[in-house]
């Protein structure tokens, strides 16, 4: 009868200290703000450039239908060549219809500084070729983990560009929110 006891009055125990824990937590008294209801956006305005080569005896490369473009590029922080890296892009695209909607065509942003540390992955499948894409941001690591959100590709207008700065540079605008995070990329 005394082990019947014991366990009945633990549970009983139990039982009302959790509802005292959920009565008496500051959490459930807080009244949602507007602020507090949907996680902050973070926002990022980046180039992406040919790296500049001392000497380039690189070939210009024919454009095929059935190929698969791949590149290796700088993530800087502004347009001219001289500007700051921060890291880089690379990516696999293949340009095909059949496999416009594949998983395979990702671009990865990889930043390397003291404020941002790790990658983005950036989902490319409804590229129409267009001067300006809006692509999904569907992960990613270090600083970024867990990001969603959406990045604008569009080719950097040469009107208002330095002489220096290469026709294949491409602005970046990334729109970058995180779930059920506490701190958030200054």
């Amino acid at each position: 009868m005394l082990p019947k006891v014991i366990f009945c009055t633990t549970v009983s125990l139990a039982i009302l200290a959790v509802i005292l824990l959920a009565l008496l937590s500051p959490m459930s008294h807080k009244k949602p703000s507007k602020s507090n209801t949907k996680p902050p956006w973070v926002a990022l305005s980046l180039y992406i450039q040919q790296p500049q080569f001392a000497s380039s005896n690189t070939q210009p490369v024919t454009k095929s239908d059935a190929e698969a473009f791949i590149f290796h590029r700088m993530l800087t922080e502004g347009p001219e060549n001289t500007s700051r890296v921060v890291g880089k892009a690379q990516g696999f695209i293949v340009p095909v219809e059949q496999f416009a909607h594949s998983a395979f065509n990702i671009i990865y942003l990889s930043f390397d500084t003291k404020e941002y540390s790790g990658s983005l992955s950036v989902e490319a499948k409804h590229v129409a070729h267009k001067d300006r894409e809006e692509l999904t941001v569907v992960g990613g690591t270090g600083s970024f983990a867990f990001a969603r959100g959406f990045a604008v590709f569009a080719q950097a207008d040469h009107t208002q560009l330095p002489t220096d700065v290469d026709a294949s540079t491409y602005h970046v605008k990334l729109q970058l929110r995180f779930p059920n995070r506490s701190q958030i990329i200054p």
